[in-house]
C-alpha cells in the first residue's frame, strides 16, 4: 500500500504550480488513458496466455 501512496504523491508533485491549466487538464487524461491502454494490453495478454494462444 505504501507504493500505491508513493506513486499517487509522485503524481500530485509533478502537476504542482504548472501552468496553463488547460494543459495540465490534457496531460491527466493522457496519463489515465495510457494506463488503461496498459491494462488492456496486459489483461489481453493474460487471456491469451491462459486460453492457450489459440486465435
Amino acid at each position: 500500500m505504501g507504493t500505491l501512496l508513493h506513486f499517487k504523491s509522485l503524481y500530485v508533485q509533478a502537476f504542482e504550480n504548472c501552468k496553463p491549466e488547460i494543459l495540465v487538464i490534457l496531460l491527466k487524461v493522457y496519463s489515465v488513458f495510457c494506463a488503461l491502454m496498459l491494462f488492456m494490453a496486459v489483461y489481453a495478454f493474460m487471456y491469451r496466455a491462459f486460453s492457450g494462444f489459440e486465435f
